[in-house]
């Protein structure tokens, strides 16, 4: 492994999620590795009204009000190197604002308010020359890089942001505009790469990292809600979203070979309560379960499958889920995507339904011992420390290519 390229610098951390969120958080991961030789300032979302209205009996926004009121700390200690800041600023709520040009005099005081709030902090902390890394947070974080003046402005770009209701009508305009203005852009796909490229041509590439630490030592379980099911098991372990996974598909599968179980594991959105899956005989429904037992679940599928819809929420997507099913050495079918093809000499990339069946019969047959060796080992090459390490990289090329501009100009 080569060595870490950045040390004893000071990043600071804004994006989407608290780190008391529940879910698991590219952001937190990132921060954390971060940490081992850096100092590291994650800030969580600040609060807006209408979030506030809206959750006011939540013991989480509670929490908040105390904390602008001053009656707890707002800048939390996590562990040696990392601080995680609770915002003592509220901001307002404007998506419903349809003029471009109204939203974005309120959002840039917004981000004003914002700045105010870290920068209390960073003073406090004493950073500088800190690298201000910007985990996909289109509106709130517009405008810091022009009012907290890192030496290195980065934009993580992890979803498509522009696929959902919520960031596309004023995201379509900014989101271009916040890439370019940033010194680099991040992905940790190829599609969001060459999507940020047509921005900013300092963008890179790197990779994913996955705690599979629940993988490393399977504690054999019994299953007993698998234990009554036809085999072979062909299944999928995750949320049933309607808007991300393809019904038909699943549907299709099924009929096709009834003699196949096919497992759905995972809580169901509406659109899946209500679809013709649950009239199928052989698909069973096993719900949401714990985090601990996931791995074995995984363990006892013969195949694993990600049938995925290809829109515009997908298909920039990291599928993480991939790595979990070839940490485990399991044969993995999946919709063909942009961000499958560095999968592809480890899995079954399938284009139509027809085909996915295809790769199912061709996956059952030929997993042997040593494809499933492969595909582990392809897996566990997926650490946080290797995706944070090619971060490194791309920061330092891009300083040094910043560097020698401004000596030319001088």
């Amino acid at each position: 492994m080569e060595p870490t390229l950045i040390t004893n610098r000071d990043f600071i951390i804004v994006g989407q999620q608290a780190w008391d969120t529940e879910i698991g958080s590219n952001c937190k991961n990132i921060a954390l590795e971060l940490s081992t030789n850096n100092r590291v300032l994650y800030i969580n979302p600040p609060l807006d009204r209408i979030t506030v209205f809206r959750n006011k009996c939540d013991e989480k926004i509670i929490k908040r009000k105390r904390m602008m009121r001053g009656e707890e700390n707002s800048l939390i200690k996590i562990q040696e190197n990392l601080w995680n800041l609770y915002p003592d600023c509220m901001l307002e709520s404007i998506n419903w604002i349809k003029s471009h040009f109204l939203f974005d005099l309120v959002n840039k005081w917004n981000n004003a308010r914002y700045a105010r709030s870290i920068t209390k902090a960073t003073d406090f902390l004493g950073f500088k020359d800190f690298i201000l890394f910007n985990d996909n947070d289109i509106f709130k974080s517009f405008y810091l890089k022009e009012f907290l003046h890192p030496k290195t402005s980065i934009y993580y770009s992890r979803d498509y942001m522009l696929g959902t209701q919520y960031w596309k009508y004023h995201g379509e305009m900014l989101e271009p505009e916040l890439i370019k203005k940033n010194d680099l852009c991040l992905a940790n796909s190829q599609y969001l790469t060459n999507y940020c490229k047509k921005y900013n041509i300092n963008s890179f590439f790197i990779g994913q990292g996955c705690d599979l630490s629940l993988f490393t030592s399977l504690k054999q379980q019994k299953l007993p809600d698998l234990q009554h099911l036809q085999q072979p098991l062909i299944g999928y372990v995750g949320a049933l979203s309607s808007p991300r996974l393809d019904i038909d598909l699943i549907a299709f599968v099924a009929k096709a070979n009834p003699d196949w179980s096919i497992v759905l594991i995972g809580p169901e959105d509406a659109g899946f309560q209500i679809s013709e899956l649950h009239l199928i005989k052989n698909i069973h429904f096993m719900g949401l379960k714990e985090a601990s037992v996931l791995p074995n679940y995984i363990d006892a599928l013969d195949v694993c499958i990600n049938p995925q819809l290809v829109n515009e929420i997908t298909i920039g997507n990291y599928p993480r889920k991939i790595d979990e099913y070839l940490a485990l050495g399991k044969p993995v079918v999946a919709i063909a995507t942009e961000a499958m093809l560095m999968f592809k000499e480890h899995t079954y990339l399938a284009q139509n339904k027809e085909e996915f069946v295809q790769q199912i019969h061709l996956a059952l047959a030929e997993n042997t011992l040593q494809k499933q060796h492969q595909r582990m080992s392809f897996a566990f090459n997926h650490t946080w420390e290797n995706s944070v390490n090619a971060m490194y990289k791309a920061i330092v090329q891009t300083e040094n290519r910043l560097m020698a501009v401004k000596e030319n100009y001088r």
